[in-house]
């Protein structure tokens, strides 16, 4: 049975993770083949609901789109050379994503160079041209956090993407310092002789890290401020047992063991939202998903919070008692929105969204995501609320409304907000029930079962998810 409209929320964060490292598929495809195959992904994730997509676009210093700075990704192409017939997939993947209404965050990784040991690296990849800047470990090239021209790189990559493509958010995913591997070290004695000015080494790696966000945070700011900066990281910041203020977990920690201290990121404003990656089943003994997500949302320091739901340990395991459903899916959505803290949860791998893998797509559709949601608005990145659209006529089937102008500014109107309601129906805007869709377009085709007489409103999203009042209403 279908959920309640006051059971699903209006406002809701309900992503999916695509990720292109170890994706042979992708170079094996042609040209044609991806886009079709891609175009597959994104209908089955909209019909399950799914309003943000994560696309990886910098799997290992190298790139699905036309970078100034590094190769064409060898799982796209051969050779650092640009696909033939010659595609964009970031631009592809903004396109297609923006016609569907949804948002696109652009997911870089970025410290690893390499994926394994026996790669041959183009000539325009940073570990070929700088071997010097890297570092290997766990027979992978890592850049070196702590030189100043690493981060500058990894500045720059992000610029050139916020500069020259239209995506709603950067993402960076768990992978800072690389995770321990035991027997082997992390080579960065030189290094913390020449730069670790007294502090531990901990603390000096966990600087490093924080210089590399900040300065991420700051050229996002300066040169689209409504493009959201986000972090994905490890589910555990640290254990209650190492830290009073950390978490009833015991696995390993994400301040002591990726140098990353995300909750830093969080409290100085340079992020605008934590993916905690709960990937543990609800009561799982080392980390219970389900006080996890309550730590998370304690922890959220004004920020956004979403939580990373693993798709397989989700639908393969029941819930737990006195629950008696046969997977955790629902019990561990309900979690997100029992929690004013919480702002929805982001769906890994999200092939296995599309896949249908456990029944998740069926569930989502049917019943959790059962209605539309509209992603989360950032009030701390500015902008003024939209004006409502105007000019509302319907001709036939087709309703339409006037466009609203594009200054390249946080104001920009980018969506619209289609409701309906029948003749005699309460007006409700807050009711997700009526939203019929969210479209980029200036006109919306009425579907044949919707009755006469039937009344539509329609509202404007701004580049930060701000919502407009309501358009007049008007009479199909």
């Amino acid at each position: 049975m279908a959920a309640s409209a006051t059971e699903v929320p209006k406002r809701e964060f309900r992503g999916a993770w695509l990720h292109t490292v170890y994706q042979d598929g992708y170079a094996r495809r042609t040209t044609e083949q991806n886009r079709r195959w891609l175009i597959v992904q994104l209908d089955s994730l909209q019909e399950a609901g799914i309003n943000a997509v994560i696309f990886q676009v910098r799997p290992s210093a190298d790139a699905f789109y036309a970078s100034k700075y590094e190769p064409w990704s060898k799982f796209l192409t051969k050779g650092g050379k640009a696909p033939a017939p010659y595609w964009d997939p970031l631009e592809f993947m903004i396109e297609q994503c923006h016609a569907r209404g949804m948002e696109l965050h652009a997911w870089l990784n970025p410290y690893r160079a390499t994926t394994s040991s026996k790669e041959k690296l183009p000539s325009a990849h940073p570990a070929a041209s700088h071997p010097e800047r890297m570092i290997r470990f766990d027979k992978k090239l890592y850049f070196d956090p702590a030189l100043p021209e690493n981060r500058k790189l990894i500045v720059d990559v992000v610029s050139d993407i916020v500069s020259r493509y239209d995506v709603d958010g950067i993402h960076f995913d768990d992978y800072f310092y690389p995770y321990p591997v035991r027997g082997q070290k992390f080579a960065d004695d030189r290094s913390y002789r020449r730069f670790g000015n007294g502090m531990s080494r901990g603390d000096w790696r966990r600087h490093n890290v924080d210089l590399l966000i900040e300065s991420v945070s700051e050229a996002i700011r300066n040169i689209k401020p409504w493009v959201r900066f986000g972090v994905s990281p490890f589910g555990i910041w640290r254990n209650a047992r190492t830290d009073p203020s950390g978490s009833q977990s015991s696995g390993l920690q994400n301040y002591d063991d990726l140098y990353a201290d995300v909750l830093k990121w969080a409290r100085e404003g340079w992020i605008d939202y934590q993916m905690p990656q709960l990937y543990w089943t609800l009561e799982n003994k080392v980390a219970p998903s389900m006080h996890l997500a309550q730590w998370w949302s304690e922890n959220a320091f004004g920020r956004h919070i979403y939580i990373g739901q693993d798709v397989d340990r989700t639908m393969q395991n029941p819930d737990i008692p006195p629950y008696a459903d046969q997977s955790q899916l629902r019990h561990k959505i309900e979690i997100t929105r029992e929690n004013d803290n919480i702002q929805g949860s982001c769906f890994w791998p999200g092939y296995y969204v599309t896949e249908n893998h456990g029944g998740i797509a069926d569930s989502l559709a049917a019943d959790l995501h059962a209605f539309a949601a509209l992603v989360p608005d950032y009030p701390w990145l500015g902008g003024q609320t939209p004006r409502a659209p105007r000019g509302l006529s319907v001709n036939g089937r087709l309703l339409s409304w006037d466009s609203s102008p594009v200054r390249m500014s946080v104001d920009d109107v980018t969506r619209y907000v289609v409701y309906c309601f029948e003749e005699n129906d309460e007006i409700d805007l807050g009711d997700p029930s009526a939203i019929m869709c969210v479209t980029p377009a200036c006109q919306y085709s009425i579907p044949e079962d919707i009755p006469r007489g039937s009344i539509f409103i329609v509202t404007a999203l701004n580049r930060v998810n701000a919502e407009s009042g309501p358009s007049e209403f008007i009479t199909y």
